[in-house]
Parts: structure tokens; C-alpha cells; sequence
């Protein structure tokens, strides 16, 4: 894959890939504190390396043609792996993101519809609203005041939610919701080496331990919300078409059986969990990135000052907002949502060459992929221009997966995309931020990849004349 650029291109900070592995524990400190720091040379290089470690015999796969064959052609035969569930399943139960088998395809099936393209253009009202509210908070402070810009995509995604999963509002403040997700990924998203060595649940851990008031605080919420909703739907008044109505009302097209009240309330902690957060995150690396390349942001003002003008922010545009939606998706090769997938071999498999003994671990790392030197030119380079539609062709399928693919590719893609498109494009077209003046900004895993420390970022307001200029 290849396209020239004449400017040169801005290289982001990112752990410096190892040249020796580490020792056990060595490798078991490292991975509580940033995974991203155990990866080696020969992982960006090769296209599948195996061996084994503390986590048993893993096989690092980042060749299109053999992720295709995990995820695709035999899916069936990989199934999650007990360390992600014993990671993720304390915070979000047995919905889609951990569900497996039948459980899981009844999931699916029954929430896919509510993710069909209609139903996420109807949310493009509130998503606007949501930005611009945001915009207009912005507006109402000084030039040069600084603002936690990875704060705030938390809050406005939040936003977002609270418009179209539970459009009566929050029992709760919202901004308590921010900081409980913000503790709950802070702390369960350190992996544990309890759970690496297969402890059973009972023996305490202290990411757990600190992640519990997060939890319950969720279920609270949560709680709270589907007996509102049942309570009105029970006494046959009018209810938002919201995504919760949509849940509970919700059947599978094959069996017409409907969500438990469980399965309605593990899948709204998950769609407020892990899809706010990797929005909220998809928009942080986009601002900080464009924070720090000029040319693109110039670009991005320049097409949003041509596309949305003076007037209202109307669906119409966002098939127009091609270099803005470029640089959410170069945002996201870099810095994954979800840097990290694995799957165990339910029985023998065998990829080429390679074979695969049941119970192994495989790892598709979209960190590792998106950043692989036999995939990509320049690979750690921030370069929006190759995922304009000219370029885009170029990519294989499998060597871009911010959202997964094959039968668990991420339901809420689509939803997530077009908020992120409008949030940034409405931002751009009011203020600039530009990252604080001696800020170290480093890539952190915790489920997602998040920036350590958060994004201090400085206002600045865009005049209409300077607008009009960039047009």
C-alpha cells in the first residue's frame, strides 16, 4: 500500500517496541502497568509468531489471510478466552461483549435491528444537539482556558447516550456516571496475574476490589432506569422510542422470545461502558492528533467551514465530511478502541503451516496490526490521507480492524462513527484546542487505550472571519 505525500507527517508517542523479552515477572509487572510495553520488535514485523509464556502457548496472528480464517471462515472454532471473560465479565456480565454460544447469538439477533442504518440516522438529532451543547459550553469560557479535553469527549458521549438510550435523563449526575466508568476502567482493566494463572474468582483481586463501587454504581443506575421504563410501559403511556424501550420491547426474530431483564441490563451497562468509552477515546486521540498537525487540521476546518457554512448541521453532510471522517479513522489505526482480542482453539486447527492445538490462546492484536510494517507505509506516521476513497481500496479488509470482524464484529460501529464524525465536526467548526505546553501524552492499555493522565488542552475561539478565511 503506498500514496505520496509531499508534507511531512507527524509521529505520535507510543511505547518503543522491545529488541529482549522479558523475564516472568518482569513481563507480569509490565502487563498490569501498560501492555503496550511488552510488545517486540518481531511483532510488527512478522506475520505470526508463537510461543509460550506466561499466558501459556499464544499465537500473535497479524496475517490478513489467517484473521480472516479466525474470525470468518471458522469462527466456530474460537471461542473467548477465559482470561478476557475473567476481566471483563465482573463489570459486564453476560452481554454481548462476553456472551458466548446460543446465549450469545439470541443477543445478537435480537439487538441487531435496533442498529440497522434507519435506526442510527434517527439518533443524528441528538447527537448534534449533544455536540453543540458542548460547543456552547466551550464558547462561554475565555480564550487560553484549559480544559480536560478526554473529560469532556466522556461527558459529551455521555450526553449522547442519555438522548437516545434513556431520553428521560439519568437518575443519577451524569458526571458521576463519567468518573464511575473512568474508575471501573482504571481499575478492572489492569490485568491481574491472579487471573493469567487461572486463580479461581473467589480468591480477591484488587482491581475488583476497587472497581466495585463503579459496578455497583452502574447497576444502580441501571436498575433504576428499566423499572421507570416498565412502570410506564405497564400503565400503557406514551415512552421515548429510545434504545431502552427498543431492549425491552426487543424479541428474536426467529423464536420471538424477548430479553431477560438480565440480559436488558448486562447490555445497557455494556452499550454505556465499553461503547461510550471507545467513542469517547476515538475523539480524544483525534483531537490531540490534529493538535498537533496543523496541515490536517487546517484541512478539517477547511472542510467543515465549505460543507456546514453558517447554517444547521443536516444529515446530508456527513457523506460530505470525507478528510474529517479520514482522520477519525487514521485516529483509530493508531490508537485502537480495543487494542487487544484473543480467542482459545476449541479443537485442532491448522492456518497454512501453522498449527493450532485446542485449548491455545490466539491473539489478534489490532494495536500490533494497525501499526504492522509489512501492512502499512509508515506505520506510526499520522497520515488521514490513506483512508480517503482513493487510497482507502488499498487497504485489505483484515488489516484494519478497530471494531472487529467477522459474527462479533462490533454491533454499535455505525452508531459510533457517526457520532464521532459530527462531535469532531462540530468542534472544528468553533474552537481549536491545542494540547498544554509541556504535557507528556502517553498511550495506556486499560481494555481500551486511553490517554494516561488525561488531555489538558488550551481553547482557543474561531472567529467567523477567520471561518470565512479557510473557506
Amino acid at each position: 500500500m503506498s500514496d505520496t505525500l509531499d508534507a511531512p507527517s507527524f509521529r505520535p508517542p507510543h511505547p518503543k517496541p522491545r529488541t529482549e523479552p522479558l523475564g516472568t515477572l518482569a513481563f507480569l509487572r509490565a502487563v498490569r502497568e501498560n501492555p503496550l510495553s511488552t510488545w517486540m520488535e518481531a511483532h510488527f514485523e512478522e506475520p505470526i509468531i508463537t510461543g509460550d509464556g506466561a499466558l501459556g502457548r499464544m499465537t500473535v496472528v497479524s496475517d490478513p489471510a489467517a484473521i480472516r480464517h479466525i474470525l470468518v471462515d471458522n469462527a466456530a472454532n474460537y471461542r473467548k478466552d477465559d482470561l478476557q471473560l475473567r476481566i471483563l465479565a465482573p463489570g459486564l456480565g453476560r452481554g454481548l461483549v462476553t456472551a458466548e454460544g446460543e446465549e450469545w447469538r439470541l443477543q445478537r439477533r435480537t439487538i441487531a435491528p435496533l442498529f440497522t442504518p434507519r435506526h442510527v440516522a434517527s439518533f443524528f438529532p441528538a447527537m448534534v444537539e449533544a455536540a453543540e451543547r458542548l460547543v456552547r459550553r466551550w464558547q462561554r469560557r475565555p480564550t487560553g482556558r484549559v480544559v480536560d479535553a478526554s473529560l469532556d469527549m466522556t461527558r459529551v458521549t455521555l450526553d449522547v447516550l442519555e438522548r437516545t438510550i434513556f431520553t428521560q435523563g439519568v437518575p443519577k449526575d451524569p458526571d458521576a456516571l463519567g468518573r464511575a466508568i473512568t474508575r471501573y476502567f482504571n481499575s478492572i482493566g489492569r490485568v491481574d496475574p491472579l487471573d493469567i494463572f487461572g486463580f479461581p474468582d473467589w480468591v480477591p483481586r484488587i482491581g475488583r476490589l476497587r472497581a466495585r463501587p463503579a459496578i455497583r454504581f452502574f447497576e444502580e443506575t441501571v436498575n433504576e432506569l428499566i423499572a421507570a421504563r416498565k412502570e410506564l410501559l405497564d400503565r400503557g403511556q406514551p415512552a421515548p422510542r429510545d434504545l431502552l424501550t427498543l431492549l425491552l420491547e426487543a424479541a428474536d426474530p426467529e423464536t420471538g422470545k424477548g430479553l431477560s431483564e438480565i440480559d436488558v441490563r448486562t447490555n445497557i451497562v455494556t452499550f454505556i461502558g465499553a461503547g461510550h468509552e471507545t467513542t469517547a477515546n476515538a475523539l480524544s486521540w483525534s483531537l490531540y492528533l490534529l493538535s498537533q498537525d496543523e496541515r490536517a487540521r487546517a484541512l478539517v476546518e477547511r472542510e467543515v467551514d465549505e460543507v456546514l457554512g453558517e447554517g444547521a448541521f443536516e444529515p446530508h453532510h456527513l457523506d460530505k465530511l470525507v478528510y474529517t471522517r479520514a482522520v477519525i479513522d487514521e485516529a483509530i489505526r493508531l490508537y485502537p478502541p480495543a487494542p487487544y482480542m484473543s480467542r482459545a482453539a476449541i479443537e485442532d486447527d491448522r492456518i497454512g503451516e501453522l498449527e493450532i492445538p485446542a485449548g491455545s490462546m490466539v491473539a489478534i492484536v489490532p494495536y500490533l496490526l494497525h501499526r504492522h510494517r509489512r501492512l502499512w507505509d509508515e506505520p506510526d506516521a499520522f497520515r488521514p490521507e490513506r483512508f480517503l476513497p482513493e487510497n482507502r481500496g488499498r487497504i485489505d479488509r483484515f488489516a484494519y480492524l478497530p471494531f472487529g470482524a467477522g459474527p462479533r464484529v462490533c454491533i454499535g460501529a455505525s452508531f459510533s462513527l457517526q457520532e464521532a464524525v459530527i462531535v469532531l465536526a462540530t468542534i472544528a467548526r468553533s474552537v481549536r484546542l491545542d494540547l498544554v505546553e509541556g504535557h507528556s501524552v502517553t498511550p495506556v492499555q486499560r481494555i481500551t487505550l486511553r490517554p494516561q493522565g488525561g488531555l489538558p488542552m488550551r481553547l482557543t475561539q474561531r472567529s467567523s472571519k477567520e471561518a470565512s478565511a479557510a473557506t
